[in-house]
């Protein structure tokens, strides 16, 4: 008796033999298969030896006889005859009846098999030559399924004396030939004429030949022109046919007018080019392909859609065509403005806490130079930095809000307030506190080199905020490549933003105590301030459950610097610890914000908050998502806004929290479609959404119209308070926005 190893070993072994032949059996017939079908594709005969012919002519007709190989056929409407030597005309070719074919490729035809006969009459001139060059158009099949290209074939027929009693019948044969049966190009076939109807609406016409017809689900206009937006082409009604290519489709026949609205910003005349793209066929069985066309339309001078015009377009026109003083300043002045926007005050601890480092040495002169070169470190870096990122096509705003570069940053001004704090000075390891220690002088203690990096780094990340004049100098860049005149007006613009800066660093010397115990209390209250910093930026990338602890920790430090700062004999001594308990308490109240799921540190607790309705927000990531939801809102004749919002984006939150809780805004957005974009992660999915708006980063709120056309000069970027988006809303959402006045 077998053991049950070898029992096993048999049975293994079996297996392997039966697997053995199987594999065998489907390579052979893997094999065979291959190598059939390669003798069947050798098997295919040249068209010279499948379709044979021989030509001859009695001086008043031609006569073609073919002899086509058993398993091929000619298709009839794929065949003619035409004459290449001048004087001699060819007029309408004689066919045999022939055989109906069901056609894989072209539907219902004709064919012929075997051996058949054409002629076809000639027309000659007086001194026309004795020997015809002959042209043969002709076009086959096998029946095993082979297709070849039409071929034209080229031979010379001798001709022998034609009669004159047929000069006239074979002259009128030739017109009809030349009207009838040769198809036409298709520049003569469809003709089109594209002209202004107006500053903002174009007008293309077909003229399409008799017997031809074109497709209208065939039919599109595009164009790469900038700041211009095409609405959806106006076609009138077609005529029904059932297409041997296509099924049934809706056709033009003898005239088609469409009309193509256009939106765009700019008021002055226009040079549009459009890229046309349009399929038609003949009656008699020859289908075109697609045909592209590219016209250039006229437009005259116009208000633009609706009169209105963004204000990132009409800074963008300012910096391209404006006089560059006029720029520089202008953006000067806008950049000022900026600097007192959320995205900008949070440099100003930062530059105080930096020349309150320096001690009781600081002078005015001095905190002035480190306030320059903290200003200057910050403009050169962010117009560096916009200006290549912009003409890369990329989104700088959300390259530097990665998570890990945040954190990393925020934990720079823990150091820092940490340093300001003294507690460096406690029992650390020697290396650990040596080098903390060198970072926080090197960083806050006055030295010009990492003031400089600090205004670098803090361009890169604590000024996050997309306006429209960042909008317009970053297209200007990215659209134009002009990076000198974009390059200027970036400048400038952050020059505007770190003029308080300056003023900061003017008066540091005058407002700073010099000397006694009041320097330390204010080197700890920039390091609160810096800590709030830090968890301003972390509350972009946490879970909202974690911002309001985030913000208590600088709200539990004030406390303790304020409560600690002087003794009980003091003057301020009450009004500095009420200060300071109203901020424990305003602390304590962050916390139990969290617990009861709150998010806002202005309104911590969830019933502070109001009973403010939220907008019903339907979130896309893809553009394939958008094009889904703009086909339905088209079909439905709805209005639709996609707002791009990221957690990061500090005038995101403003929008969320004081316009789209406004009754007006609501008002203004009913019976619209309303779509976010939420490009936090800024993956690959939110910058290609990104990058087919050309937009640079959130917040952008983009309008469509009923008819399913982006209203571009309606954009908004930046932040709007709800008055001012209200009325713009209601206007860009308008029905009547598109049409023509």
């Amino acid at each position: 008796m077998k053991s049950g190893r070898g029992v096993r070993s048999h049975f293994g072994g079996e297996v392997m033999k039966q697997a053995f032949r199987t594999w065998t059996v489907l390579f052979l017939g893997l094999a065979w298969a291959v190598c059939g079908a390669a003798m069947a594709a050798e098997e295919f005969l040249p068209p010279e030896q499948a379709f044979r012919y021989t030509v001859e002519s009695d001086g008043d007709s031609l006569t073609v006889r073919w002899t086509v190989a058993p398993g091929y056929y000619l298709y009839r409407s794929r065949m003619g005859l035409s004459s290449a030597t001048p004087g001699i005309t060819i007029g309408t070719p004689s066919y045999p009846e022939g055989e109906v074919h069901r056609d894989d490729y072209f539907g219902e035809q004709v064919i012929f098999r075997d051996e058949f006969t054409v002629t076809a009459p000639l027309e000659r001139a007086a001194d026309a030559p004795r020997e015809l060059a002959l042209e043969l158009r002709l076009q086959g099949c096998a029946d095993a399924g082979l297709c070849y290209p039409p071929m034209t074939w080229d031979t010379k027929v001798a001709l022998p004396p034609a009669s004159a009693a047929n000069a006239a019948s074979i002259l009128e044969l030739a017109r009809r030939a030349s009207n009838e049966d040769e198809f036409l190009p298709p520049d003569e076939a469809f003709r089109l004429e594209a002209v202004a109807a107006g500053p903002d609406r174009v007008r293309l016409v077909w003229t399409i030949a008799d017997g031809y017809y074109l497709y209208r689900s065939k039919l599109a206009v595009s164009s790469e022109a900038e700041n211009v937006q095409l609405g959806q082409l106006s076609l009138p009604a077609g005529k029904t046919k059932t297409d041997e290519y296509f099924g049934t489709q809706e056709v033009y026949y003898g005239e088609l007018e469409a009309t193509l609205p256009v939106a765009r910003a700019a008021t002055e005349a226009l040079e549009l080019p459009l890229a046309v793209t349009y399929q038609g066929c003949a009656d008699a069985g020859l289908c075109y392909p697609p045909i592209t066309k590219t016209v250039s339309v006229s437009l005259p001078p116009g208000t633009g859609a609706g009169g209105f015009v963004s204000e990132q377009d009409r800074l963008a026109a300012l910096i391209r065509e404006g006089n560059p003083f006029l720029v520089l300043a202008t953006f000067f002045g806008l950049g000022l403005l900026l600097a007192f926007t959320p995205c900008v005050l949070p440099m100003v601890p930062i530059l105080s806490g930096i020349i309150a480092g320096h001690g009781t040495r600081v002078t005015t002169r001095r905190a002035f130079a480190l306030s320059l070169t903290y200003v200057l470190g910050m403009a050169f870096t962010y117009t560096l930095a916009g200006a290549l990122f912009a003409a890369a096509g990329r989104q700088v705003q959300a390259v530097f809000q990665q998570p890990w570069i945040v954190t990393l940053f925020a934990g720079l001004f823990v150091v820092l307030a940490l340093s300001m704090f003294g507690l460096f000075n406690i029992q650390m390891p020697a290396a650990i506190q040596t080098r903390l220690a060198n970072l926080s002088n090197r960083q806050s203690a006055g030295h010009f080199g990492g003031v400089a990096v600090m205004g670098a780094l803090s361009a890169l990340i604590v000024t996050t905020c997309v306006a429209p004049p960042l909008v317009a100098t970053l297209a200007v860049i990215g659209q134009s490549g002009d990076m000198v005149r974009g390059g200027a007006a970036l400048f400038a613009m952050s020059l505007g933003m770190g003029t308080p800066l300056l003023a900061v660093g003017a008066s540091a010397g005058k407002l700073l105590p010099r000397v006694g115990p009041w320097m330390e209390v204010v080197k700890r209250s920039f390091g609160v301030l810096m800590l709030a910093v830090a968890a301003w930026m972390l509350a972009r990338i946490v879970p909202e459950s974690l911002t309001l602890l985030l913000w208590a920790v600088p709200a539990f430090c004030a406390a303790w610097v304020l409560w600690t700062a002087v003794k009980r004999t003091s003057k301020t001594a009450f009004a500095l610890r009420t200060t300071g308990a109203a901020a424990g308490l305003y602390g304590v109240v962050l916390v139990a914000g969290a617990a009861l799921g709150g998010s806002d540190p202005l309104a911590p607790l969830p019933m502070m908050r109001g009973q403010h309705s939220e907008l019903p927000f339907t979130t896309i990531k893809s553009v394939s998502d958008l094009e889904q939801q703009l086909a339905a809102a088209r079909a439905s004749g709805r209005p639709l806004m996609l707002d791009f919002y990221a957690d990061w984006c500090v005038s995101c939150k403003e929008m969320e929290r004081y316009t789209f809780t406004d009754e007006a805004v609501h008002e203004a957005l009913a019976g619209a479609v309303l779509l976010r974009a939420d490009v936090t992660r800024n993956d690959a999915e939110d910058q290609a959404l990104l990058k087919h708006f050309g937009i640079f980063g959130p917040p952008t709120i983009v309008f469509y119209g009923p008819d399913g056309t982006e209203r571009r000069n309606y954009r908004v970027v930046g932040y709007m308070k709800a008055p001012e988006f209200a009325a713009l809303a209601r206007e860009a959402l308008a029905r009547e926005t598109l049409v023509a006045r």
